[in-house]
């Protein structure tokens, strides 16, 4: 296996707009202990639906390119996605006794990615039979 360095710096670019953008809604979504938190949900939701957007494109729209999916899949879908964080929230909600919050952010945080996932993918689909 041969390293490549291109590869690597497009997974770096992709990140560190990723991260920026992460960084960027937890300053504007601040939110306490036992209270939604919005900056993450609103990065796994944004970021599923790239990445859904992003992978649909690449795969059936676009000619094959060594770089398009480290910058934006790995890159910048992996930086701005939390679901580790999104743990530690879930366990921050449990251990205030926020078990109902806890359950509906774990819920609601999965069935929407999901469906943030297949509207992009359905909204690249339909392009391609509209163009």
């Amino acid at each position: 296996m041969r390293l490549d360095h291109r590869e690597l710096g497009a997974i770096f670019a992709g990140g560190f707009v990723g991260a920026v953008a992460r960084e960027a809604l937890d300053r504007g979504f601040a939110s306490g202990v036992g209270q939604w938190p919005w900056a993450t949900f609103i990065a796994n939701i944004v970021g599923a639906f790239l990445l859904g957007y992003f992978t649909t494109r690449l795969q059936e729209r676009l000619p094959l390119s060594a770089y398009r999916r480290p910058l934006l899949g790995t890159g910048l879908c992996g930086a701005l996605t939390t679901f580790s964080t999104m743990q530690l929230e879930l366990l921050r909600l449990l251990d205030t006794n926020r078990i109902g919050l806890a359950l509906a952010y774990a819920l609601v945080s999965v069935t929407a990615g999901f469906m943030a996932v297949a509207v992009a993918t359905n909204l690249v689909r339909r392009a391609r039979i509209a163009g």
